[in-house]
């Protein structure tokens, strides 16, 4: 199990993109038309094989405008994480009884949504894509399109709660993963190349995704770009999205 994509949603879709772009030293890989069914618009980014995407609500009964206006603004959204065993997954959660928002066998890759009143923090996405390797959400040429040179891979992200321990424990449970400490103390799932911490709350804008921690190959070059956009930065971190992007 590994992060492989995550997203973030946003009022205004391409001053975003722009941003993250010019900040990640990437481009637009795809853009979805199936996202319509959702009443959104997108655009998806890679970092080495793992993907950034952000969406903007179209329509005024979207789930995402709903979520926009419950945390005033542009905030994260959702955690994809790629499975070897999905069926196992989903059994597990099913024992648990978390609801399934939306779910999809294709050929090429499977995905279930799980309710985020059940699950807390964020979507969260349990997906498994045949080859492994391989990414429909990305479009069919992602593989081909030029790497970024100033970020390698997605490795980390934070999610912030009231009570953290609490989420923690039920992400845990969730996942099948035990809970550890990371760096800073807060609870810290490990998995396959990166790691979900659960952070205190501390801008007032409740439970969600509030970190993407990358790793950088030039990070000289990613606080440039960020302080060339006029973007709030500070140790180490630019934010974009109403989310802290953090270079290790």
């Amino acid at each position: 199990m590994r992060i492989r994509q995550v997203v973030l949603a946003a009022r205004e879709l391409e001053p975003v993109v722009a941003s993250l772009a010019s900040v990640l030293g990437t481009e637009v890989c795809f853009r979805d038309p199936n996202v319509g069914v959702f009443g959104l618009q997108n655009a998806v980014m890679a970092l080495g094989d793992t993907f950034i995407e952000v969406v903007c609500p179209v329509t005024a009964d979207a789930s995402a405008a709903r979520y926009l206006d419950r945390k005033g603004g542009d905030a994260g959204y959702m955690v994809i994480l790629q499975c070897d065993d999905l069926e196992q997954e989903r059994k597990r959660v099913a024992e648990l009884a978390v609801r399934v928002v939306w779910s999809i066998d294709l050929p090429e890759i499977s995905a279930t949504h799980l309710h985020p009143r059940d699950v807390g923090g964020a979507i969260l996405s349990l997906d498994a894509a045949r080859p492994p390797s391989s990414w429909l959400w990305a479009g069919p040429d992602w593989q081909s399109r030029p790497r970024s040179e100033i970020v390698r891979a997605i490795t980390g992200i934070g999610i912030q709660a009231s009570r953290p321990a609490a989420l923690a424990d039920r992400w845990s449970r969730i996942l099948g993963r035990p809970l550890s400490t990371g760096e800073g103390g807060d609870p810290r799932i490990a998995i396959e190349g990166g790691f979900i911490d659960f952070e205190k709350e501390t801008d007032g804008r409740g439970e969600g995704l509030s970190r993407i921690v990358l790793d950088v190959a030039d990070r000289e070059r990613f606080m440039s770009e960020a302080r060339g956009r006029g973007l709030p930065v500070r140790d180490g971190e630019v934010v974009i999205c109403g989310t802290r992007i953090q270079a290790q």
